[in-house]
């Protein structure tokens, strides 16, 4: 094999036609079925959960949501979640993130979080996109920085009286 730099150009019959192959491909495995419905009973093994410390004491058991693919997934084909469980994102930096809820067949609290673990944005009970298309599904949030992101099941914000400004403990 030549050194890098050096390699002959693919013939651009033959570049379109693996161009071609690997749309092929995607296109496959992008219609594969779903996972099925998993109940929030316990947490998936693979992924670690930690402790969140709501302002009035309360506690969640939250899956955590570190690497890309944990994040793109998130709660997707989850049929329920427990008052007491949730899912926290972690980001790398503090930045706007907007959340969308393709694939997701419940509606969930979205809390954002600054890197003091402070909520700066609180969606309540974002409703499933029950769209096939991801191109209708709204984004959610987004609007303020955030490090971390909090889904809980809808109504629980407002049930632990969460609001702008409170502080999380995990």
């Amino acid at each position: 094999m030549p050194p890098l730099g050096q390699r002959k150009a693919l013939r651009p019959g033959l570049a379109f036609a693996a161009w071609l192959a690997t749309l092929a491909l995607l296109q496959w495995s992008a219609c594969s079925a779903p996972p099925p419905a998993v109940s929030s009973g316990s947490a998936p093994a693979e992924l670690p959960t930690t402790q969140v410390t709501l302002p009035n004491g309360a506690v969640i058991e939250a899956e955590l949501a570190i690497t890309p693919e944990e994040q793109a997934r998130g709660l997707m084909f989850r049929a329920d979640l427990a008052q007491d469980r949730g899912m926290l994102f972690v980001g790398s930096r503090s930045a706007p993130r907007s959340f969308w809820m393709y694939q997701c067949l419940i509606p969930l609290d979205i809390i954002w979080m600054d890197g003091a673990h402070r909520i700066v944005e609180i969606v309540p009970s974002a409703p499933p996109c029950r769209s096939t298309d991801p191109a209708d599904c709204p984004s959610y949030g987004g609007t303020a920085n955030s490090a971390y992101v909090l889904e809980l099941a809808a109504g629980q914000a407002a049930a632990h009286g969460l609001r702008l400004g409170d502080r999380l403990d995990f």
